[in-house]
């Protein structure tokens, strides 16, 4: 069956938008044949720094032919609704249509519309200019005479040749006819822009696969990135050194050549006094390059990828790139030791000019929300406070310094090496470091108890202050990245055992904003959500989490989570099953009977003296004696003796409604025995709403 190969080549497109721009290319042009009726065997999209190219395989030659029947007015109908009927099907009268029956409507008119499938080389030239013209590019440009006009063609970078080609195996393939200012479709390509710049014919990806790795370009990404990769590791080997891998570098740099080639540089070995994380964010940002070390310190060694094979070996290209390393080096390590002639305590002030926002005040108003917050939380979870305090006075001031000022994602390091070298307690100097962590799901999570008072009020403060003025996630925006503070503090609080009562932290931050703000119980609501993400991860039930949160006064994560275990292996048992069986038919029954009597009419206790049958009788003991050990048992917060405890009124609910009519005849037998499965919902509801639950 035929296939399509298209390129769209290009004078550079940017690193950062290749793999979406692949994805979007594949993504428009199978949506647009799907659309209109071309099933394929498969697609897969490609980028390079110079090219986006699909390959769709697997297309019939034509369309399918349609045949549809419209149906029409009535007959009889005005005559404008008859025109309307006869343009919507491209009829010129109705002679062309038929009339069938209908028992309740009568007579109406349909239309038989029979269209024949086009050929698929015209459907292409239909559609890809309209994909090629609204192509979704972050950042597009006109250029040349044409961009002038407004209708001018935009592209990443401008755009020099396409190639378009459509044919089955051992023909000659078609090339599909369209231009786009200027720009005619074809079947030549370009080589590597140094290597092999010459024209390429093409035919279709069977052999423009391999006529571009003869000319010097390796069209897939995830190759090149391999390329990289192993050609570093190898390198770093035959030096006694190690790679220092970096996969976000690694795409980056797969994104900026054709023909990956890796070299090693070097660089004076007096560079190591600085921190390593400083060389290594030095050489990463300024020239792409990885690092190495020997053991677990940094070597003065570097792998750079170059896009040539030079005849010299790369030497020149090493010699130039390691120019460039040492002057950034020598950038980087004045900045450091600047920055090392200033206490953070005398930066501190300067925080007070730095806006947090507009709404919220400068950051040295926050750095003394903060230190009040880090201090009460302290308190609360066994860290002492006073170094708590101290940690959150610093915690900010190394972004008023010379290195983060270059680097601004080495926050937070940079303030724990100066805080070590200017003698600060050792825990204040990690506490530095770490109240950012963590950054995402794979984070590690700080374990010293400083570092964790002042990372949970770093958070709270930011989650409370944008809540108090009305600044919330919405869809998929978030762009104070309050989704990971929030998981942030779920994963601190959790994961170090932590009893922390969310809703007093909450108004406790929110007191000292100077804003009124009563929004703490729609914060925990937030936090309800992302715990639900967070237990999901790990295999939780959503409905679980729900039936807990659902309680009075659930804002202890640890001990929502332990009610959640130990409700999930309570109802995986056959008494947690029949019971939440029971607990449900009890709650519809009551909901059902509230709406004729009114909310809360059952919610007195059962009085003994209009309990007739045994069922009942047996039903209301262990309904006393469940509640009891339930309340004894969460008081301990031993929640799976909770759950044994409601186990043991399996039998007797079992029984009661084998037995007993609950909507008896007398109505004083009715409402008591309403009353009794009141009293049943809230012995459960002790432990977890349990109408809120699945099954």
């Amino acid at each position: 069956m035929p296939d399509l190969l298209l390129e769209l080549f290009s004078e550079e497109i940017p690193a950062r938008m290749q793999r979406q721009a692949a994805s979007d290319l594949e993504r428009l042009v199978t949506g647009a044949l799907i659309e209109r009726r071309l099933k394929f065997e498969g697609a897969v999209a490609h980028a390079t720094p110079r090219r986006l190219a699909l390959h769709v395989a697997g297309l019939p030659g034509r369309q399918p032919d349609v045949r549809e029947e419209k149906k029409g007015p009535r007959v009889g109908a005005p005559e404008a609704a008859v025109q309307g009927f006869l343009k919507s099907a491209g009829l010129t009268s109705l002679d062309q249509a038929k009339i069938e029956k209908d028992p309740k409507k009568g007579e109406f008119y349909v239309a038989v519309v029979e269209r024949a499938g086009k050929p698929t080389l015209d459907v292409l030239a239909e559609v890809l200019p309209g994909i090629i013209r609204a192509f979704p590019w972050p950042k597009s440009m006109r250029w040349g005479a044409a961009s002038a006009r407004p209708d001018a063609l935009r592209w990443v970078r401008p755009l020099h040749s396409i190639v378009a080609t459509f044919g089955a195996e051992n023909e000659e393939p078609d090339i599909v006819p369209f231009e786009i200012d200027g720009v005619a479709a074809g079947n030549v390509t370009y080589g590597h822009r140094f290597l092999a710049p010459g024209a390429i014919r093409v035919r279709r990806f069977d052999d423009y696969l391999p006529a571009l790795e003869k000319a010097k370009v390796v069209l897939d990404a995830d190759r090149r990135k391999n390329i990289v990769l192993h050609d570093a590791r190898d390198l770093a080997f035959a030096q006694g050194l190690e790679l220092v891998e970096d996969e976000g570098l690694l795409d980056e740099v797969a994104g900026l050549v054709e023909w990956p080639r890796a070299l090693m540089g070097s660089f004076d070995e007096s560079f190591l006094a600085i921190p390593p994380e400083v060389i290594r964010a030095t050489i990463r940002a300024n020239q792409k390059c990885f690092v190495l070390k020997r053991g677990e310190k940094l070597a003065n060694k570097f792998i750079l990828v170059s896009n040539i094979e030079a005849k010299d070996g790369g030497k020149e290209i090493v010699a130039g790139n390691e120019r460039v390393v040492a002057a950034r080096l020598s950038d980087a390590k004045f900045f450091w030791e600047s920055d090392l002639k200033i206490r953070l305590d005398d930066r501190v002030t300067k925080l007070d000019s730095i806006v947090f926002h507009d709404k919220l005040g400068t950051q040295g108003e926050r750095v003394k929300r903060i230190e009040e917050l880090a201090s009460d939380i302290a308190e609360r979870i066994g860290a002492d406070p006073a170094k708590a305090a101290r940690a959150a006075h610093l915690a900010k001031a190394d972004l008023v310094s010379e290195m983060v000022g270059e680097f601004p994602e080495l926050q937070g390091l940079m303030g724990r090496y100066y805080a070590a070298a200017q003698g600060v307690d050792p825990s204040v100097a990690a506490a530095i470091e770490e109240h950012y962590k963590p950054q995402g799901p794979n984070d590690r999570i700080p374990t010293d108890r400083v570092s964790v008072a002042l990372g949970l009020a770093d958070k709270i403060d930011t989650l409370a202050g944008f809540w108090a003025i009305n600044e919330k996630p919405t869809g998929s925006k978030d762009p104070y990245a309050l989704r990971r503070a929030a998981l942030g503090v779920i994963r601190l609080v959790l994961e170090n055992d932590l009893r922390l009562p969310l809703l007093h932290t909450f108004r406790l931050a929110q007191s000292r904003l100077h804003i009124h703000a009563n929004s703490g119980a729609d914060l925990l609501a937030f936090f309800a959500d992302r715990l639900k993400v967070y237990l999901r991860e790990k295999g939780a039930r959503h409905d679980l989490i729900d039936a807990v949160f659902a309680l009075e006064d659930q804002d202890d994560l640890l001990m929502i989570v332990k009610r959640v275990d130990a409700l999930a292996k309570f109802l995986d048992s056959d008494d947690g099953r029949n019971l939440l069986a029971g607990a449900k038919r009890a709650a519809n029954i009551l909901r059902a009977e509230e709406k004729k009597d009114g909310e809360g009419a059952f919610d007195e206790p059962a009085n003994i003296q209009f309990i007739s049958e045994y069922e009942e009788r047996a039903l209301k003991a262990a309904v006393d004696r469940a509640g009891a050990e339930t309340n004894e048992c969460v008081k301990r917060e031993d929640f799976e003796g909770a759950m044994h405890a409601l186990a043991k009124l399996r039998a007797p609910v079992d029984a009661f409604f084998d037995k007993v009519t609950v909507n008896a005849d007398d109505p004083r037998l009715r409402q008591n025995r309403l009353r009794l499965l009141g009293e049943l919902r809230a012995a459960m509801r002790r432990v977890a709403d349990f109408s809120k639950i699945a099954g």
